[in-house]
Formats: C-alpha cells, sequence, structure tokens
C-alpha cells in the first residue's frame, strides 16, 4: 500500500529533474568536455628544471626584463 505511492513519487521527481538539467542545458555539449581534456594549457605549470632543454629556452624567452634581472 505504502510502495506504490512512494514509487510513483519517486518517478514523477525523476521526471521533473531530467526535465529541469535538459532545459538549462545539462545535455547541449556532450563532446566539448572530452576534448577540452586534450588541450595542453598547463605548460606555465611545469618547473623549468623539468622542462626538456628546448623548452627552456623559449621560457626563457617569455619572461620580461623584469623577471630576467630577478634571476
Amino acid at each position: 500500500m505504502i510502495l506504490v505511492p512512494v514509487m510513483l513519487i519517486l518517478v514523477a521527481l525523476g521526471i521533473v529533474l531530467f526535465s529541469w538539467a535538459v532545459k538549462n542545458g545539462q545535455y547541449d555539449d556532450l563532446e566539448g568536455p572530452a576534448h577540452r581534456i586534450l588541450y595542453d594549457d598547463d605548460k606555465d605549470m611545469i618547473p623549468d628544471d623539468a622542462k626538456p632543454p628546448s623548452e627552456k629556452k623559449v621560457a626563457d624567452t617569455d619572461r620580461t626584463d623584469d623577471e630576467q634581472k630577478d634571476s
């Protein structure tokens, strides 16, 4: 007697939450996050001593004159 109304309430709640998610764009771009993880945007967080020699030269030229004087 109690399980049928509880299950109907849960199903209705699930439908409402699903429609809310669709309306707010939760399922609009399914491919974007999967491809975005492949982009390399953390080069500035790699320490200079861990970079290969070819990248160390590029990192030195990226610094400003004030930063080069400090080091």
